[in-house]
């Protein structure tokens, strides 16, 4: 069985298929898992570390990287606390008015 090439959410938006609205609601259905695992793929490149690097510096198996970066899990705060400090970033959690955001307004 042959799978497909991983899409980012660049390649999405780009692409006519994030124009379709089942295809527009399906992403926003998942929209944070999304962009979350992409966030962590992008900085592991970054960094040049595997999944299984990753998983050893925040504490879990590389399985688990491996589900969360394919958004096949809903992670806990503590969980996102891990992989943020292995990655050597901050993570912030916010509530945003849906208007607010695509005017880049926010709240805290």
């Amino acid at each position: 069985m042959n799978t497909p090439p991983r899409r980012s959410l660049s390649d999405l938006k780009s692409s006519g298929r994030f124009d379709r609205p089942a295809v527009r609601e399906a992403y926003e259905l998942t929209r944070l898992r999304f962009e979350l695992a992409e966030t962590v793929r992008l900085r592991r490149g970054e960094l040049g570390w595997s999944q299984s690097e990753l998983g050893r510096r925040a504490g879990m198996p590389q399985s688990s990287v491996a589900r969360f970066e394919h958004g096949g899990t809903q992670p806990t705060l503590p969980t996102l606390e891990r992989l943020a400090e292995a990655l050597g970033l901050v993570l912030r959690v916010r509530m945003e008015d849906p208007e607010a955001r695509d005017h880049g307004l926010s709240r805290v």
